[in-house]
């Protein structure tokens, strides 16, 4: 039992930590009330911090509980693409960018709590892998996916050229299995042309929307062109998307005059990207699936809505928002969905995708491409 002198010392322990929060809300509290426009808020958050540091059984510092609470602020939203980045995720984040890492060749997004590959790039190692779209990634190297936001997937995913990463996967029929992948330097051109054979309908494949597409395509398309080019076939096929500004400059040579994409963010403040192009030059059919997202959506959304020409294939993904990045300081950010996407007709393709004109399933053990023998019979009886 406590002696009289133990219990007087303790009241006087709660009472000097209750003076101390009411001193620390007097100052640092004044600044989290104006944030959050209740004073009892701000009391919580001081009083969880300093209870924290005060009587948990182990080392705390300041930086790890604040933190912990930016991470668990920003995460709070509900959104997937909108993370924090801390020090170690800013550095890696970085580093990437500068070159130093290599990864597999996959793109993939969220869907409700599933981490699904929208795309596995053709002669990549997670393709050459068996690595499919629509593949649900279970964990990495053993770490469950769920655990796991957006930002910190990718960095776990990519790492050192020559390494290896382990990916648990669950198939479409919802089979496991574990893959290992070794790996490299990502190759992926962004355009290639040509003809359907023994057809005057042109083919261009977009893979990614980057820096050099527009220019790329342009190319392709005006080869074809002058080779007697008499319809077009745009495959944007486990395209995951890429540049805006890409995606609209291709759509501005197929779309006819009007809106192409509008940006509306929580404001409902609009920007209108828009075409100038009087008439559509060609007959065209677009080649879309599972793994068709982000800007190729754009294109997509903006051809079928005016009617510029007929996709055939199956729904989209459907990633239709905007992220920005946002420096906290020198080595930490946050990256926030600032804004939507909506095709010419008004609609959003955010978490619902689009739907084909003409619906073709493509199974894995298809051994003809009959998405795109739809799309060539199409074109042939519009000629």
């Amino acid at each position: 039992m406590f002696s009289k002198k133990a219990w007087q010392l303790a009241a006087c322990c709660v009472a000097t930590a209750l003076l101390t929060t009411v001193t620390i809300v007097g100052v640092e509290g004044v600044l989290l009330q104006k944030l959050t426009g209740s004073a009892s808020e701000s009391v919580r958050f001081l009083r969880t911090m300093h209870l924290l540091k005060n009587n948990y059984n182990g080392e705390v510092d300041n930086h790890t509980l604040f933190d912990g609470a930016i991470k668990g602020m920003v995460e709070s939203v509900g959104d997937p693409y909108t993370v924090y980045l801390n020090r170690k995720d800013y550095k890696q984040l970085s580093e990437m960018t500068n070159g130093t890492f290599g990864g597999i060749g996959i793109v993939f997004g969220k869907r409700g709590d599933d981490y699904v590959v929208i795309s596995a790039l053709p002669d990549n190692p997670g393709a050459l892998a068996g690595i499919k779209s629509g593949d649900i990634i279970m964990s990495v190297d053993d770490v469950q996916s769920r655990t796991l936001n957006m930002e910190q997937m990718a960095q776990k995913i990519r790492g050192q050229q020559g390494t290896e990463v382990l990916l648990e996967l669950k198939g479409k029929d919802g089979s496991l299995r574990k893959v290992r992948v070794i790996r490299k330097e990502i190759k992926n051109p962004s355009v290639g042309g040509q003809f359907v054979p023994d057809t005057k309908i042109g083919y261009i494949r977009i893979a990614v929307f980057n820096e050099s597409t527009v220019e790329d395509f342009t190319k392709e398309y005006k080869k074809l062109e002058e080779k007697g080019m008499e319809s077009l076939i745009l495959d944007l096929r486990g395209n995951p998307g890429g540049i805006l500004d890409a995606g609209v400059g291709v759509a501005r040579m197929l779309v006819p005059k009007g809106p192409i994409v509008s940006v509306i963010d929580k404001n409902g403040n609009k920007y209108e990207e828009t075409s100038s192009l009087e008439k559509v030059k060609y007959p065209l059919a677009v080649l879309v699936d599972h793994g068709s997202a982000s800007a190729a959506e754009i294109v997509a959304g903006a051809i079928k809505d005016t009617k510029a020409g007929k996709l055939f294939g199956v729904k989209t993904f459907g990633k239709g928002s905007v992220q920005s990045v946002y420096r906290l300081d020198n080595s930490t950010a946050v990256k926030i969905t600032i804004a939507n996407y909506y095709t010419p007709s008004g609609v959003s393709i955010h978490n619902v995708g689009i739907e084909p004109d003409q619906v073709v399933e493509l199974p894995d053990t298809a051994r003809k491409d009959v998405q795109l023998q739809a799309a060539v019979e199409y074109l042939k009886q519009i000629k």
